[in-house]
């Protein structure tokens, strides 16, 4: 197998995985703040997560994944000072923030199972908050101090902070607000005490006063108690790589008592920049009150796993631009993609590829394959996904391998089966049928689904008939409804929206 190269961030070069305990691959993923929906911009780093997962298992890893849920602690910005997400929310919504915190969890699972992303670990913050104040006792003697607004750590306490953001001065911290009395300005909250005089739903006892954990300490003893430090590979959007990430390294080494910043390699997704208007440029935020949700996405008549191809179109790395019309050109790049996939899933190659080997088992598929397939197809997948998951390049081999007549069915049902364990498109199920939606505010449409097959199939009968002008009159009558017509072979008669 070609080695498997990945992006470091902490030392800006790309690295050879290795992992820490022989055949296991540990990783840890910030995840959501769960206090309102997650926009597509968010997801994104979850495509990015999942990819990185599934080439590890492809190399024969045995994945532990983690994606924590932030359900108390973060604030309205990266500040120490501020409103609480899910106090906030809870406030302006009217219900407990146990309540808030549960329903967009709930969601965000939901979007996770759309976007074809497997299923990791999903610990709550607020299940930990016992440990997180047993590791602000053990580093509060050398590396934090106190104020009334609760414990503070002191970053020149550990040696090369902000060597992740590379910005250890004041001036790269310029998005901390400033806390009276704090000794720095990058100093940021192990413990936040809630204020005389007022009440918190979220808030426990603690040696610094009753109140809340700060956001930076639970991403540390989670990952720590869940996977054990150092571990693998530390995952997040690019924003974390400023401040967030930083702060947990800091807190890792205080703990650790040494070098240690808790993960061996730390990786980042970049922004998806929002273009869907003229003249528009920036990340997808929440703050902006403007964010696009999958189910927006779907409202509009697009299949979420069109999202998925959109991300694996681009480079984790590269900033990723978000148009009505490219998200358009994947659905469609999808649906040329379905169409080749349920041709093979017509064939009886497939049911006895399946049968060939259980679900998940790559390496059965991979011992049957034809040496000189193998070699041309197989090998330049893995060299794409080992250079830094180069899914860009990946594609279209996959797609090749569908389209090439010249591979035996067989091998191309094992091939589409084994590369599809990393692009995560579920060639199994994937169908034009499915990714059909039809837009929820849209009122051209006077004909359902079942609908516009009868007619797709009395056209097909009229034409075989030679009767034209009735064959016309249907497909007139559908295209002024906005179905588009795909005649006959090879398209199978088939139909869009």
């Amino acid at each position: 197998m070609t080695d498997l190269k990945l992006f470091n961030s902490l030392t800006r070069s790309l690295e050879t995985f290795q992992p820490i305990h022989p055949g296991e691959a540990r990783v840890y993923s910030c995840g959501p703040t769960v206090y309102n929906y997650q926009h597509v911009g968010n997801m994104r780093a979850y495509v990015f997560a999942d990819t990185l997962g599934r080439v590890l298992s492809f190399k024969g890893y045995d994945l532990r994944h983690v994606i924590n849920i932030t359900d108390v602690g973060h604030l309205t910005s990266d500040a120490d000072a501020g409103d609480d997400k899910m106090e906030k929310a809870a406030a302006s919504q009217g219900k407990s923030a146990w309540d808030i915190a549960r329903h967009y969890q709930s969601v965000f699972e939901e979007d996770l199972a759309r976007l074809n992303i497997r299923k990791p670990q999903h610990p709550r913050a607020t299940d930990y908050v016992e440990a997180m104040i047993a590791w602000g006792k053990a580093i509060e003697d050398k590396h934090c101090y106190r104020l009334d607004s609760g414990l503070y750590f002191d970053v020149t306490t550990v040696p090369d902070y902000g060597r992740l953001a590379r910005a250890s001065t004041d001036e790269g911290e310029s998005r901390i607000d400033t806390v009276e009395g704090k000794r720095h300005a990058a100093d940021f909250a192990i413990w936040r005490t809630t204020p005389a005089g007022e009440n918190r739903q979220m808030e426990w006892d603690s040696p610094w006063g009753r109140g809340a954990p700060g956001w930076h300490i639970e991403c540390s003893v989670m990952s720590a108690e869940l996977l054990g430090h150092p571990f693998d590979i530390h995952t997040g959007g690019i924003d974390h790589r400023e401040i967030h990430h930083p702060n947990e390294i800091a807190q890792n080494q205080a703990h650790a008592c040494g070098p240690d910043t808790g993960a061996r390699i730390w990786m980042h997704n970049n922004f998806l920049v929002d273009r869907r208007r003229s003249g528009d440029l920036g990340k997808m935020s929440k703050s902006t009150g403007d964010f696009l949700t999958l189910q927006a996405l779907v409202d509009r008549g697009y299949h979420p796993l069109a999202y998925r191809l959109l991300c694996l179109q681009a480079h984790y790395r590269s900033e990723l631009e978000f148009t009505w019309d490219g998200l358009t050109a994947a659905l469609a790049r999808l649906n040329r993609i379905a169409l080749q996939i349920e041709r093979l899933r017509a064939s009886t190659a497939f049911q006895f590829v399946q049968k060939q080997a259980a679900d998940g088992q790559l390496q059965g598929l991979r011992s049957r394959l034809d040496p000189v397939v193998a070699k041309f197809y197989l090998q330049d997948f893995e060299r794409s996904i080992s250079e830094d998951l180069n899914t860009p390049k990946a594609l279209p081999i996959f797609e090749q391998v569908l389209q090439n007549k010249k591979i035996s069915l067989r091998d191309r049902v094992r091939l589409s089966l084994i590369m599809d364990q990393v692009l995560g498109l579920g060639v199994e199920k994937l169908s034009r049928k499915a990714l059909r939606i039809r837009p929820k505010h849209d009122i051209r449409y006077a004909f359902t689904n079942r609908e516009v097959d009868s007619l797709i199939h009395a056209r097909k009968i009229l034409k075989s008939r030679r009767e034209f002008s009735a064959s016309d009159l249907i497909r007139d009558l559908l295209t002024a409804d906005g179905v588009g017509i795909m005649d006959g072979d090879p398209l199978g008669w088939e139909w869009k929206l």
